[in-house]
């Protein structure tokens, strides 16, 4: 008997790939495609006082010069609409376009961007969020400059800290990261093909969210928009609003020309355009007894939203929930404030408000421990949330197994943790000196309260027994895909060479929200198993007339159907054909919406996320004490994913997350001064190469979950979210030095800086 779940699968996108055969935004070619450009703006904070387009207009080959005045609607968002398609009397950050431009070739684009003047008066900008909360409204319309202000209660925190023996009281901070997807943004918008105002195609994480975006900025219905997907090389929570954007531009350009415009941007138009991880600055006090019992933590955390709100309200909420990390803490005051500044907006990256956070109260924990004089496996060990554990947020967790001491012990075992922290704690002679760390998380599966949570998914049998699939989510890289295939091929009792997977298509795919937050498996799969039930209650009705059974409860496997008893009663592809003649409908809708939970905002708790999943990475280090350059050796990372129905795709999420992480902890910062952008290109801004990969064990641990498809749950964030922490507290017992600032670059290792250096103006 053959099983596609919980087993390797080749991806089915594995071919066309490795050959080249893929095709992305770049790749595509309609006949007579123009090219666009735009030109974005030369200060980070100006009043735009005129734009002259004249001269561009007549340099022969282009077709269309547009500002702001052209553009029918100009404010998008997918939270709140503040985002400017093109800036029309304002400049709020560097990125912000002024003018656009549609070309026969990109050389005469870049030429008529050239021409066109634009005088600028400059204003004084806010780039500290800091000063931003009490500084007159950077966006006009608005009474402050906070974006959002979150909070989490339980118990009393006063009266905590007062039963406290020990209170310690730290500041940590993160900085700006760039998602450094491979693939720079890109999208074709064809106007008026196949019954639509305008369809775009192109490297689109959310189809949905730009179709609605396109929608809005064209004043046209959802109806006569079609975003389609094609192969996306990266996103990682980045192509979302920027590529929104770019939409809605490419199809303003297109409609104009009457004629198919193909945007591109390069690495440095990416890099100053695209939003950010929001960099946060937070304060931390904790209150325990002597024997290392939590009793009270006070929170503050700052989020530096930029010059748009996009994700700030969502990402901040997510922090709030997760800041006290994975203990049990019966007195909690949390509060999280996201800020408008002028400098580059920041919205969705893989771990979405989560790294910042565990950075700083996984640093808390290990200064805890020392100021008890325990080690940081003990500490750890006597406060973890457990099964009927309640949580900050005053939720019971009572579905679904709580695996922290498991993922905490069999992550420690895996890499030696105990004898190495033992043997690291002594005197270390010479340059080089080595240090363990750990860190641990929970994290709240998919949106949570945060947004309605529900996906569709279009399963459609042939009448030779052949499958198709039409998803609401979207292939990002991460195998969805293949997962899902697997999931249907499961439910049906077929091989995966059955089944084909459909590019997400706005005109045909169930609208499913986003793909984000680590969703797709545990939604997504279960609209799948949704949509692959309904078609085997019908082939099964069908097929218990057909053949005179007292009962449809037939069962499929090995492309067989069998009767309840074990026989062999038809084979699934002739199945097809007699229920196909017969006029059974064999198209079928899986929807599966979320379990119920609540959030009060108001007061500040509530049941967040109808399940978690459970992590913990260990990060060995050697530290180079002349240099200040930190070597990553081994990491153990240890998962609790529910029920793995790919392993060997699960084991590649964890590979890349460490590596994401590792970036995020010791290499990669977007250098900003004043709102410029300095490091605009991979030359400056650094990232990991295989050269930097340490060796990384990857443990799956199982608990399947009564909620998720197969058990299922989550894996695609959570390998990111814990690397920094543990690298920084690995680096904390090598040197003796606690740094609380990210990244922890040569400089700070070496001299221990705990601020941010700007750059210069370009």
């Amino acid at each position: 008997m053959f099983s596609t779940v919980n087993k390797p699968a080749e991806r089915v996108d594995a071919y066309e790939k490795v050959t080249g055969r893929a095709k992305y935004g770049a790749d595509l070619q309609f006949a007579g495609m123009l090219y666009g450009k735009v030109l974005r703006a030369k200060h980070p904070s100006a009043r735009i006082k005129s734009i002259n387009v004249e001269k561009a207009r007549a340099i022969p080959g282009v077709w269309a010069v547009m500002t702001a005045q052209d553009v029918p609607c100009n404010e998008i968002g997918v939270i709140i609409q503040d985002q400017q398609v093109l800036a029309k009397e304002r400049i709020y950050y560097i990125g912000d376009g002024v003018a656009m431009v549609a070309a026969e070739s990109l050389e005469i684009a870049s030429k008529a961007l050239e021409a066109i003047e634009v005088e600028y008066e400059e204003i004084e900008g806010i780039f500290d969020p800091l000063l931003s909360k009490n500084s007159d409204p950077i966006q006009p319309e608005r009474a402050s400059n906070e974006v959002v202000h979150h909070k989490l209660r339980k118990g009393n925190v006063e009266e905590g800290f007062a039963g406290s023996d020990v209170i310690i009281e730290r500041e940590y901070e993160t900085q700006f990261v760039e998602h450094s997807y491979i693939e720079p943004e890109a999208v074709v918008a064809v106007p008026h093909e196949n019954g639509s105002l305008v369809t775009v195609y192109g490297s689109v994480q959310n189809v949905f969210a730009t179709r609605d975006a396109v929608a809005r900025c064209l004043k046209a219905d959802l109806s006569k928009v079609r975003v389609v997907q094609n192969h996306i090389g990266g996103s990682f929570g980045g192509k979302d609003e920027v590529v929104s954007a770019m939409a809605c531009r490419a199809a303003l350009l297109a409609l104009k020309t009457s004629r198919p415009l193909k945007m591109v941007n390069t690495r440095e138009e990416s890099i100053l355009e695209s939003y950010k991880r929001h960099p946060y600055k937070m304060k931390y006090k904790v209150g325990a007894t002597k024997d290392g019992k939590l009793v009270a933590m006070e929170i503050e955390a700052i989020a530096d939203g930029g010059a748009y709100a996009c994700q700030t309200p969502f990402v901040t909420w997510r922090s709030v929930v997760q800041a006290t990390g994975p203990y049990e803490v019966p007195n909690v005051k949390t509060d999280t404030y996201g800020y408008y500044t002028n400098n580059v907006y920041t919205g969705a990256m893989r771990g979405y408000g989560s790294p910042q956070v565990i950075f700083a109260n996984e640093s808390l924990m290990d200064e805890l421990a020392q100021e008890l004089g325990i080690t940081p496996f003990e500490i750890r060990l006597k406060n973890i949330l457990k099964n009927g554990s309640v949580t900050a947020s005053g939720q019971k967790l009572d579905r679904h197994e709580v695996s922290l001491a498991e993922v905490l012990k069999k992550a420690a075992e895996a890499i030696g943790y105990e004898e190495k922290y033992r043997e690291y704690s002594k005197p270390q002679r010479g340059d080089k000196r080595r240090g363990i760390g750990m860190a641990i998380s929970f994290r709240g599966c998919s949106l949570g309260a945060e947004a309605v949570d529900g996906a569709g998914t279009v399963l459609s049998i042939q009448k030779d027994g052949s499958v198709y699939l039409y998803s609401g989510l979207a292939e990002n890289g991460q195998g969805l895909k293949t997962a899902f295939c697997q999931i249907a091929a499961e439910e049906l009792g077929i091989e995966m060479k059955h089944i084909t997977f459909l590019e997400a298509n706005t005109l045909i795919s169930p609208d499913s929200g986003s793909t984000v937050a680590s969703r797709s498996t545990l939604v997504g799969g279960n609209s799948v198993m949704r949509a692959a039930e309904s078609a085997k209650r019908a082939l099964s009705r069908f097929l218990a007339k057909e053949f005179g059974l007292p009962s449809s409860d037939l069962v499929f496997k090995e492309n067989w159907i069998y009767t309840p008893d074990g026989k062999k009663l038809i084979s699934f592809a002739e199945a097809a054909n007699k229920a196909f003649w017969a006029g059974v409908q064999l198209s079928h809708v899986g929807w599966y919406v979320a379990p119920s939970i609540h959030w009060d905002e108001e007061e500040g708790r509530g049941n967040p996320y109808f399940t978690y999943v459970y992590g913990c990475q260990i990060a060995e280090v050697e530290v180079d004490m002349g240099t200040g350059e930190v070597t990553v050796l081994n990491m153990a990372a240890a998962h609790d994913v529910g029920r793995a129905i790919n392993p060997e795709m699960l084991k590649g999420q964890i590979y890349g997350g460490v590596m994401m992480g590792l970036g995020y902890g010791i290499m990669e910062e977007v250098e900003t001064d004043e709102g410029y952008i300095a490091n605009t290109n991979f030359d400056e801004y650094i990232i990991p190469t295989s050269k930097d990969m340490p060796n990384i064990i990857p443990i799956i641990v199982e608990n399947p979950d009564p909620d998720g498809p197969f058990g299922a749950k989550s894996i695609g964030e959570p390998t990111l979210e814990l690397g920094a922490a543990a690298i920084a507290n690995a680096i904390a017992q090598a040197t003796g030095r606690r740094i609380r600032s990210l990244p922890l670059n040569l400089e700070r290792v070496l001299l221990g800086h705990p601020l941010r250096k700007g750059r210069g103006k370009k």
